[in-house]
């Protein structure tokens, strides 16, 4: 694929609530749009379906990619995907977590490791990151420098994983083997908080 036009990413930032395993917490969440002028793919779907579709602007939406499947990823899915004829996409192993927020409803479609998705004449492609939730993935875009890596990875380190679904070697393995790998200068954007980049975050995963 070769670009149509300025591709572009833009972030949204929204605000709720993160509930498991009994604890709520106030969150705000980083929603990535990957696009051009006329078609985007959003990654995450957080919070405030009316303010993430105001932002689309109009354009033509792919595709609902979710990283994982907390509700605070997961929770405005179903309506945005109402608003815009898109598909939700999620990796098979967080469909139980899914299930806990839209029992009613499940994604249209599944991600897999190596899965490439197509947006404005460019490619992102799916890496399959178990460890903060066993369906836990990230998208890399060549094109654009940059990996969106959910709550895998952030500025400072692996993400969490003190909670169900989830186990601390398994991430930092996942990151080791599947982000760290990728060229030092790609743009890091996260799931929540400021953006890094992979060599930035190299000295911040542990060794086995």
């Amino acid at each position: 694929m070769s670009p149509r036009g300025t591709v572009r990413i833009e972030r949204v930032v929204t605000s709720g609530t993160f509930s498991l395993d009994g604890e709520t917490f106030d969150v705000d969440n980083n929603v990535w749009l990957v696009g051009d002028d006329e078609e985007v793919l959003i990654v995450d779907a957080a919070h405030d379906a009316r303010t993430i579709h105001q932002a689309v602007a109009g354009r033509q939406v792919v595709a609902v990619v979710c990283t994982h499947a907390h509700d605070d990823h997961v929770d405005a899915a179903a309506e945005l995907a109402g608003l815009t004829g898109a598909p939700v996409l999620l990796h098979p192993d967080d469909h139980e977590l899914w299930a806990a927020t839209h029992p009613d409803r499940k994604p249209d479609g599944e991600l897999s490791d190596g899965q490439r998705i197509g947006v404005a004449g460019i490619e992102l492609q799916v890496i399959h990151n178990p460890g903060h939730t066993w369906g836990s993935c990230s998208l890399y875009a060549t094109f654009l420098d940059a990996v969106f890596t959910g709550d895998t990875l952030f500025h400072g380190g692996p993400g969490a994983t003190g909670r169900s679904y989830s186990d601390r070697p398994t991430i930092e393995a996942s990151i080791r083997n599947r982000l760290l790998t990728l060229p030092g200068d790609t743009d890091v954007h996260t799931g929540h908080g400021e953006d890094t980049t992979i060599a930035a975050e190299r000295p911040n995963v542990p060794a086995p």
